[in-house]
């Protein structure tokens, strides 16, 4: 099934290509739809991105159809444990906080903080320089989060949207000081937008970006996982990344990186199980 994606309305639904005849349901999974390049509509209707790849090939390798509907960050978790999803294909930063709460994989990307300035504004050397300012932010995330743990401290002004596009638009048009996100999509938006400069890195802020399942789903976080590992040992992941973010990952990074067990070492939710995969 295909519905072509009304960026207003924050609604698609995207299936993955035909696959054999399976007994069971298809998949269900959530996404923010404009998070540029992890998903972001198509022009030719639907979404694509590195998360709409990634987890199409999960799907495909699994013998299961996919269904990705496309809706507010902010949305996705409470859609999630409501049943409405069978887990998020949106890259989500793997928290204490989240862990408890949620099962995760474990990452296949790094994710940092980082903020993006509009170009001719003098370069962030550190969080002082934030003092007094406007930052933008995608509503729900971490980077929200951090502006809120942040915001006495620095006298902060807080900026929420419900879509990244929209934080990182109030930057170019002077709402905002900086944007703040992950690194991925800040350096996605400065290749795209001349005005926009992808700058500081804030220090200490490395997370697995990893993939949420409700508490219950602890036997399909782990077949999601294997798959994910197989994807890893074969070079997709990290082909997929090269192709989304512009360069290829290094060997100390997530996409090539096998971790131990299943989900987040030292988290809430992680299984020591030894991972042996079958990769066909």
């Amino acid at each position: 099934m295909r519905r072509l994606i009304a960026a207003a309305l924050l609604s698609a639904i995207v299936s993955g290509p035909a696959f054999a005849q399976s007994s069971q349901p298809p998949l269900r999974c959530g996404v923010d739809g404009t998070f540029a390049p992890h998903a972001f509509p198509n022009l030719q209707g639907g979404v694509q991105g590195f998360q709409i790849d990634l987890f199409r090939e999960v799907a495909r390798r699994m013998g299961r159809e996919i269904v990705i509907e496309s809706a507010a960050f902010s949305g996705l978790i409470p859609a999630l444990n409501a049943g409405r999803y069978d887990f998020l294909c949106a890259p989500t930063t793997v928290t204490r906080e989240r862990a408890e709460a949620l099962l995760f994989t474990e990452g296949y990307l790094w994710t940092e903080l980082q903020f993006g300035i509009r170009r001719g504004t003098p370069p962030i050397r550190s969080d002082e320089d934030l003092r007094g300012k406007t930052i933008s932010v995608n509503k729900g995330t971490p980077y929200e989060q951090w502006v809120n743990n942040n915001r006495e401290r620095l006298n902060l002004t807080l900026l929420a949207f419900d879509s990244q596009a929209d934080a990182a638009q109030a930057v170019i048009q002077g709402r905002a000081y900086a944007n703040l996100s992950g690194n991925t999509v800040i350096r996605y938006s400065a290749s795209r937008t001349p005005q926009f400069v992808a700058d500081y890195v804030l220090p200490g802020t490395r997370f697995h970006w990893g993939t949420p399942f409700r508490r219950d789903s602890g036997a399909l976080r782990n077949q999601v996982e294997d798959i994910i590992v197989c994807m890893k040992r074969d070079g997709t992941v990290a082909r997929l990344s090269e192709r989304w973010f512009g360069s290829a990952p290094g060997e100390d990074q997530a996409e090539r990186i096998v971790f131990p067990g299943y989900g987040v070492p030292d988290l809430p939710g992680y299984d020591p199980t030894p991972q042996n995969p079958t990769c066909g």
